[in-house]
């Protein structure tokens, strides 16, 4: 008679979820760096909620981002959104994506450093403008050369999300490839796979 052996190894979601604790996972990058498609991915394997904050910024608002931007213009839009991502991961854990802006202000960025570890998904240029160049609702990007400013936006802001606590490459390959490596590296940072 042969049996079959389970396989009683913790999954990596699993040994993330014990290593992250009660922390929040927060994924911060510039746009088209894959943040809300691997968030939910990364939340489903956590087993934890996925909160994407420009949606619950347009949610509480009733309006969208290129609506704010327009009517209130960015220094009061960062201001509500470091309102949100405060709010947010106070109801933690959970997995955030947050927009393009909010780790560069400097008022978010302190709330995501109390408030969960971070993790930059960085992307070069052409993978990013190949991701953003069909979308009309970036606002930052409606200039009369967007592939340049989307250029400017990376040399400015690459510094500053190169403090998150995480770096991973995002690139044209599976998202779950990048979510698994989200995963592997949370447990590696945190140095403590509980469930071995």
């Amino acid at each position: 008679m042969t049996e079959t052996i389970l396989n009683l190894a913790p999954s990596l979601g699993e040994r993330a979820k014990a290593a992250l604790g009660k922390r929040n996972l927060v994924l911060v990058g510039l746009m088209g760096a894959g943040k809300s498609a691997i968030g939910r991915l990364v939340a489903q394997q956590l087993g934890l909620p996925f909160i994407d904050t420009d949606t619950e910024i347009e949610r509480v608002s009733r309006m969208t981002i290129s609506e704010l931007f327009a009517a209130y213009g960015e220094e009061e839009f960062r201001a509500l959104e470091t309102r949100v991502v405060k709010r947010l991961l106070r109801g933690g854990p959970r997995v955030v994506s947050t927009g393009g802006g909010a780790f560069i202000n400097e008022n978010t960025r302190k709330q995501v450093e109390r408030g969960g570890l971070s993790v930059w998904l960085s992307a070069d240029l052409e993978v990013l403008w190949e991701r953003v160049n069909k979308r009309d609702n970036r606002p930052l990007l409606k200039t009369e050369n967007p592939k340049q400013t989307l250029k400017d936006l990376m040399d400015k802001r690459y510094p500053i999300y190169a403090l998150a606590d995480i770096t991973v490459q995002s690139r044209d390959v599976r998202k779950e490839v990048i979510a698994n490596e989200v995963l592997t590296s949370v447990i590696e940072y945190l140095g403590k796979d509980k469930t071995q």
